[in-house]
């Protein structure tokens, strides 16, 4: 079965908790190659495409959905977008929480949309927005 309109707004429970380290900010921006100074100070702050390290946790709960039949080999991550209300820090503990936000469907192709909010100390750091291109698996003849 695809996944369809029908599945918009499903949410799925909170993934586990992320906390982010210095160590890991530091690892993240030298592999970016990304030298700021913020990144590497006493209290960092983390480059804003960490977000996506921590939502990509999140999508453990939508492709181990059997409903839905989403397959991480079939699958092109074909957007991302990022909205920040503050910058991630070191000694954050990021709790992120993914919803199914749109879903259109292309002959054997399912276009979703997902929305993660990262939360922390109960407020909304941030959110990643995702789009997915799903190639459903067809018979052959």
């Amino acid at each position: 079965m695809p996944i369809t309109a029908e599945h918009v707004g499903r949410t799925y429970p909170d993934a586990p908790v992320y906390e982010v380290s210095r160590a890991k900010i530091a690892e993240f921006a030298r592999a970016l190659g990304d030298d700021n100074p913020a990144y590497f100070a006493d209290s960092p702050i983390a480059p804003p495409t960490f977000a996506a390290v921590i939502a990509a946790h999140a999508w453990e709960a939508l492709f181990g959905d059997p409903e839905l039949g989403l397959a991480l080999n079939r699958t092109v991550h074909a957007d991302q977008s990022f909205v920040f209300h503050r910058p991630l820090a070191a000694g954050d503990d990021v709790v992120a929480k993914l919803t199914i936000e749109k879903v259109r469907n292309r002959g054997p192709l399912d276009i979703v949309t997902i929305l993660v909010e990262l939360v922390v100390d109960g407020a909304t750091a941030g959110e990643a927005r995702s789009t997915l291109m799903h190639t459903r698996e067809t018979a052959h003849a």
